[in-house]
């Protein structure tokens, strides 16, 4: 990894807490401008069919998101949203979600990245949502530089 981008334990810290850490949000993979972030099927997480909330799938493509471009910007900064388009596509049924974020562009202090969100179960994977991210660089919270 280019000693000159944020490492990937940097995902691990933010996503520790506040609102992620609470949701069960799971780090799988970081590599630079590439983030996978996986959550496990739980009751408080699910509307009323049943099927993960469109509010939690949204969250967690954000954070994929959010990873995937922070791992292509210089130590010291963090992505941050400015914009966020989801495409619904199938009911999420199954047992875990899985977001795969991947870096398109980086512009300076702005960076675009799509995020595949797929709903897991004993069969496979199925392609449940889709998403465009905006991202900003801005400088981290001293207490993680």
């Amino acid at each position: 990894m280019n000693d000159a981008l944020n490492p990937p334990s940097l995902a691990e810290a933010i996503n520790a807490k506040g609102f992620t850490g609470a949701a069960g949000f799971r780090i799988v993979t970081v590599e630079p401008g590439y983030a996978e972030v996986a959550l496990s099927r739980r009751d408080d997480l699910l509307q009323f069919f049943g099927h993960f909330h469109g509010g939690v799938i949204t969250a967690l493509a954000d954070q994929a998101a959010g990873i995937a471009v922070t791992s292509r910007l210089p130590k010291g900064r963090i992505g941050v949203t400015v914009e966020l388009k989801i495409n619904f596509m199938e009911p999420a049924r199954g047992s875990e979600l899985i977001a795969r974020a991947k870096t398109l562009k980086m512009s300076g202090s702005i960076g675009v990245a799509t995020v595949e969100i797929f709903s897991k179960d004993e069969a496979g994977e199925t392609l449940c949502a889709f998403c465009t991210a905006t991202m900003r660089g801005l400088d981290l919270p001293a207490e993680f530089r």
